[in-house]
């Protein structure tokens, strides 16, 4: 009795919508490949909101992963795919070579066709993160945050400053000693570290070009290996505070979080924890699956961390959730039948109603005109605050 209990609550399609989980996130810890030498793997990323300066109100973050050095490069608007191209050309590329890999967050920059293409002529490979998890990008993510804190102390009596300061800001940055690597980026990058005021000057020149390449040489090797060091020490300390995902392949039906998807519900506090169930297409990697969501959904980028997931559960007791049904044909158009009417709003000269459809999730209310509900009557049962049943035009 104690197992059936059990196996009914976890298929039960009501408590899997509405209720959280308690138990650690899913999904162990996957550190992205340590480098073995500087720019040859990097990430970028925006910083936006800043206040006009001197035509400047954007700035592109660009951070090498191996020795942690960065970029801040000032722009006058948010680019395009292609303007962002000719900036990491002419700031980054003509400077340190051509990339391996360049992560980025799925911005319309990043995503576009020009912007892969340009990465795959360059020969690089394109990695993305995955929905409403930054931590996939945190290089660039704590580089924001660092450019962040500094401008805030620097330009605080005088915010549209904040470009005149972006250079030294950079230096300061790539001349402090970063904890992975016990290195500056400049000495991680260059083999030695620059002086940061002339009267600190010391000898960094080097008898011969041979000598040069074995010091960047024994650099980079105790860089790496100390990188390695902290990969597995950061996981372990990651690993934790959560758990080991469930394994799951191509046609698994799971439950989507709504923590970060716009719902159209009354109550926000009363809105389900999850929607769906939505069928899994691609197996990305261990911790990311890519979902097949409904049309209204089409904004969002379909590629989710496991963290945001958990599995449908089906039991003996409790079937399956029954397929949504399909459509009648009134008068040739198809119609559904609905639940109830949840809202209302003036649209120009009439209104509009939030329709929860008979069958279907959370996820698939919309708002349909007053002249595609066929019953007038649920129009009146709202207007009392009453609930009923009925036909209508749905539109996606």
């Amino acid at each position: 009795m104690a197992r059936d209990v059990h196996d009914f609550v976890l298929a039960c399609s009501v408590c899997a919508r509405g209720k959280s989980s308690n138990r650690p996130p899913d999904g162990l810890l996957q550190p992205l490949s340590v480098p073995s030498r500087p720019w040859s793997h990097i990430a970028l990323d925006f910083v936006t909101a800043l206040p006009p300066s001197n035509g400047m109100t954007v700035v592109l973050t660009v951070v090498d992963r191996f020795s942690k050095a960065a970029h801040f490069i000032p722009l006058p608007k948010l680019p395009s795919a292609k303007e962002t191209a000719v900036t990491v050309m002419d700031h980054v590329f003509r400077l340190h070579g051509l990339p391996v890999d360049v992560v980025s967050d799925r911005g319309s920059q990043f995503v576009s066709k020009f912007w892969k293409e340009f990465c795959k002529l360059l020969g690089a490979t394109v990695s993305l993160s995955s929905g409403y998890h930054p931590q996939s990008n945190g290089q660039s993510e704590r580089a924001n945050q660092d450019l962040e804190r500094t401008l805030r102390c620097l330009v605080s009596k005088n915010p549209s400053s904040w470009s005149q300061q972006l250079s030294m800001v950079e230096y300061a940055h790539n001349s402090l000693p970063v904890s992975s690597t016990g290195l500056s980026p400049f000495e991680c990058s260059l083999g030695y570290q620059p002086p940061i005021f002339p009267s600190l000057e010391s000898e960094v020149a080097v008898p011969s070009a041979h000598a040069f390449v074995q010091r960047c040489h024994r650099t980079w090797t105790r860089a790496r290996e100390t990188l390695l060091q902290v990969r597995r020490r950061t996981k372990a300390k990651a690993d934790r505070h959560r758990s080991k995902p469930p394994v799951y392949v191509v046609g698994q039906k799971v439950w989507l979080s709504t923590t970060n998807i716009p719902l159209r519900s009354v109550s926000n506090k009363l809105a389900p924890k999850f929607i769906g169930p939505f069928p899994v297409t691609k197996i990305i990697s261990p911790v990311t699956v890519r979902l097949k969501l409904p049309p209204a959904y089409r904004r969002i980028h379909p590629a989710f961390y496991v963290s945001k997931i958990k599995p449908v559960f089906y039991s003996r007791i409790n079937p399956p959730t029954p397929v949504p049904p399909p459509p009648r044909l009134v008068d040739g158009e198809p119609t559904y039948s609905v639940n109830r009417i949840l809202d209302s709003r003036r649209r120009g000269r009439g209104f509009q109603y939030l329709v929860d459809w008979e069958g279907y999730g959370p996820e698939e209310r919309s708002w349909v005109p007053a002249r595609d509900i066929l019953d007038h009557s649920l129009i009146d049962d709202y207007n009392r605050q009453v609930g009923s049943v009925g036909n209508a035009r749905r539109r996606s």
